[in-house]
């Protein structure tokens, strides 16, 4: 919870009926594009129908995790990319039900786990995971994502056969054609992302975080087995905000411990702000683990927070490392990033975030633990205060006070300061308090407004496509039911 775990591999791999004497070497094309993702090594395995393909970064069982890993006298295989926080735990139950283990690696968990269980083996699992289970027995191939999409997973029908990876330019290497699918650009531009299953690429899907995918038979499905929910705990009043609070920094410890079972040092990223802070404090506080943290300091002042983040080393006693940016600096590493994130961005975030990434691996890490997701489960972003903001100024929207609240909100906004209360309650949607999307539309409405920049015959193809009401129709049923902040909470994380 609100803890990310940064390491790598990649997976590949393909179905196909007619077991075409060249596969190896295609999974081999697949595998090498994604040599970034794990230069410790790489393996194929064909099986029939079925090839996978590995490309690893040794994380847990250095010398015996080699994949892809085989299991039932090669009856079953698998390629997997991510990390089982909860292998100890499930590996005991599982020697307790009379499975064998050869390895200590939390691969081989997957696939006894899968032989205990089956699809439902991923409800056990604590972590971030994209897998592929080739089950030859069945002649099924049965894949998984995380609940969060931490880990990626692409796949495409192509030339009569199924092929998946964890990027895209994988699948380009074996013929899937690289086409631009507008709708996806046009979510982009709206979400800032496209949403899965969609991607910006013509026939190439992403697997929902969330969800399972089985080929058998030559028949795709696609299951979600986990969502988020927002209902309505009615015990948590009579516990106490106290209470709460202790059980919420159980889990936050919790979380952290099971992070740090790795046979290879583990860091940690520093920014300065709260989320990253914690975490670096309960690894320093609480464990016997020596830290090394990292950050990204900058160039332009109204931006860089070095000061804070060597308050927070200083305090800690990390070891502590940092990479400058600039605007230069983003400027140049940019195309990298656009290579690796495979997808239009309307913001350079990322581009600080991957140099971050380099100073680290430079560093002989491999791991990192971050602060990402702590702002969306625990509420932090501007967005929520603004959505609270909004909702009471359209209870009285002749106030003239009221909108004050939102130039105090931004202050650093100096072209929000000079606005009118007219245009800032038509920028803020003021009248669209109905909508399930009230929180996100500012926002939403305002990137759309990217596609005036778009060549005219695209500009007619997207005239009658809206993103937005697309996801009105994937909405939970309960949505409607929870309240405005969980509302919001939800599509942040989704989206």
């Amino acid at each position: 919870m609100c803890l990310l775990h940064r390491a790598m591999c990649g997976i590949a791999g393909l179905v196909d009926a007619r077991a075409p004497l060249g596969a190896r070497q295609q999974l081999q094309r697949m595998i090498a594009t994604l040599h970034h993702r794990g230069p410790d090594g790489s393996g194929v395995h064909i099986d029939g129908a079925c090839g996978l393909a590995h490309a690893r970064l040794s994380i847990i069982d250095l010398a015996g995790g080699a994949q892809p890993m085989l299991a039932d006298a090669g009856r079953l295989a698998v390629t997997f990319n991510g990390e089982i926080f909860n292998h100890l735990e499930l590996r005991k139950e599982l020697e307790a039900l009379g499975r064998v283990f050869t390895s200590k690696s939390d691969t081989e968990v997957i696939l006894h786990a899968y032989t205990q269980w089956g699809d439902r083996c991923v409800e056990r699992f604590n972590g971030q995971w994209a897998f592929a289970v080739w089950d030859a027995r069945r002649q099924r191939l049965f894949c998984a994502r995380d609940r969060i999409g931490v880990r990626p997973f692409f796949w495409a029908q192509h030339d009569g056969r199924f092929v998946f990876a964890s990027e895209a330019k994988a699948l380009f290497a074996v013929g899937v054609p690289a086409a631009i699918d507008v709708k996806g650009l046009n979510e982009v531009i709206t979400f800032w992302c496209a949403l899965a299953p969609r991607t910006v690429w013509q026939g190439v899907n992403e697997l929902p975080p969330g969800h399972t995918l089985v080929i058998d038979g030559g028949n795709v499905v696609v299951r979600r087995y986990w969502d988020l929910d927002y209902r309505v705990d009615e015990s948590l009043a009579a516990r106490g905000i106290n209470v709460i609070a202790d059980e919420l920094f159980g889990v936050l410890l919790d979380a952290a411990r099971l992070r740090l079972r790795a046979d290879v040092p583990v860091g940690a990223y520093l920014s300065g702000g709260l989320d990253s802070s914690m975490i670096a404090g309960l690894i320093a506080r609480h464990t016997n683990t020596p830290l090394e943290t990292f950050s990204v300091t900058f160039e332009d002042k109204e931006f860089d927070e070095s000061e804070f983040q060597r308050q927070v080393a200083d305090h800690l006693g990390t070891h502590h490392r940092s990479v400058p940016m600039s605007k230069d600096d983003i400027g140049r590493v940019f195309p990298d990033v656009i290579h690796h994130t495979e997808t239009p961005l309307v913001r350079t975030a990322p581009a600080p975030m991957f140099q971050l990434a380099g100073l680290v691996r430079d560093s002989g890490y491999k791991v990192v633990l971050t602060g990402e997701g702590a702002d969306e489960m625990l509420g932090g972003y501007d967005i929520f205060k603004e959505a609270k903001i909004r909702r009471f100024w359209a209870r009285q929207q002749s106030s003239k006070l009221r909108p004050l609240l939102l130039k105090r909100l931004y202050p650093w906004m100096k072209n929000l300061q000079s606005q009118s209360p007219a245009y800032l309650k038509a920028f803020f949607h003021l009248d669209d308090t109905t909508s399930p999307f009230f929180s996100h539309l500012p926002r939403w409405r305002l990137t759309q407004q990217l596609g005036s920049f778009f060549h005219g015959d695209v500009r007619a193809t997207l005239a009658h496509h809206d993103p937005i009401e697309e996801l009105r129709e994937r909405l939970p049923v309960a949505f409607h039911s929870w309240d405005s902040f969980a509302q919001a909470q939800y599509l942040e994380s989704t989206t």
